[in-house]
């Protein structure tokens, strides 16, 4: 059904709209992909089905893929044409993107979860459970580490000793980079739990799917999101969100920004510097918060 629709919205702005072919055809590519990653990551059939935060975290993928800020512009606007077109023809009773602001935003100061956030959502695996021990150690590493999803779950068992994971980046760059003591602890007891029943020569992968894959990112945001969901999170979080707060956890507690750089694997020091911003942002609401001089009424 949702394919149809777009149809007839692509077949709107040819005939109706009088679209060039070159925007035609940028309309068509940016809604194109935001309906298949509706359909096939979020299994979502009707467009009445799609809700605010998914096209909240579609433009976060967007974002975190390293798409220029135009290109995610370019794509909520298709996005909201799309949904005006929905409404007007009564394919939708309500019309979601209303409320999304253009965005400034994806030079945006990252979601960032307070250490409070942190704890309580490293608490919501069930280690009595398979699934929950992998997903602890997965959640300990993310924010332990701040590695990229895919970097993490390109991670093979023999990356990963009691002080360093080896980690292979953007642009195939490899960096060794530090590894706590609880997400050690966490990865051990998946391994000797869990981990051990699939080992073969086949499959060196550290983390496994229940069928005893390696496990793709996907995964890894659903299991984020429910967890986050029942630690009563109202944030919008994905992966990268633990990998922000590690940068920024770093930041408030001393660490130099260049060494925040190697650990992220940032090519330049620009792409960290937008940690300090948050950092100051921290400070400034602390002050506003505690001084005496401001927080008197």
């Amino acid at each position: 059904m949702m394919d149809e629709e777009l149809d007839d919205f692509l077949s709107y702005l040819a005939s109706e709209k009088g679209c060039s072919p070159h925007t035609l055809e940028a309309y068509s590519r940016d809604a194109s992909s935001f309906v298949t990653y509706v359909q096939e990551i979020l299994k979502v059939r009707a467009f009445s089905g799609v809700i605010r935060d998914h096209i909240v975290d579609y433009l976060e993928i967007l974002n975190n893929k390293g798409y220029a800020t135009a290109s995610v512009c370019r794509a909520l606007i298709a996005i909201k044409v799309l949904f005006r077109f929905l409404r007007r023809e009564d394919y939708i009773t309500t019309n979601i993107t209303t409320t999304l602001d253009s965005p400034k935003l994806w030079q945006l100061i990252p979601e960032v979860l307070s250490g409070g956030e942190i704890e309580r959502l490293l608490m919501q695996p069930d280690t009595t459970s398979e699934r929950g021990m992998r997903d602890r150690a997965i959640l300990e590493v993310l924010y332990g580490s701040g590695l990229r999803v895919s970097e993490l779950c390109g991670l093979d068992i023999n990356d990963v000793d009691d002080s360093y994971v080896r980690v292979m980046g953007k642009g195939r760059k490899e960096r060794l980079v530090p590894i706590g003591r609880k997400a050690i602890e966490a990865i051990d007891t998946y391994l000797v739990s869990y981990r051990d029943q699939y080992d073969s020569d086949d499959e060196k992968a550290l983390f496994l799917s229940i069928r005893g894959r390696r496990l793709e990112r996907t995964n890894v945001w659903r299991a984020l999101k429910g967890y986050a969901r029942d630690a009563g999170i109202c944030k919008n979080i994905s992966p990268h969100t633990l990998r922000h707060s590690f940068a920024t956890h770093l930041l408030d507690h001393g660490a130099e920004l260049r060494v925040i750089q190697e650990m992220l694997g940032h090519a330049s020091i620009s792409s960290t510097d937008r940690y300090t911003h948050i950092s100051h942002k921290h400070l400034t609401d602390a002050f506003h918060a505690f001084h005496p001089r401001q927080s008197q009424t």
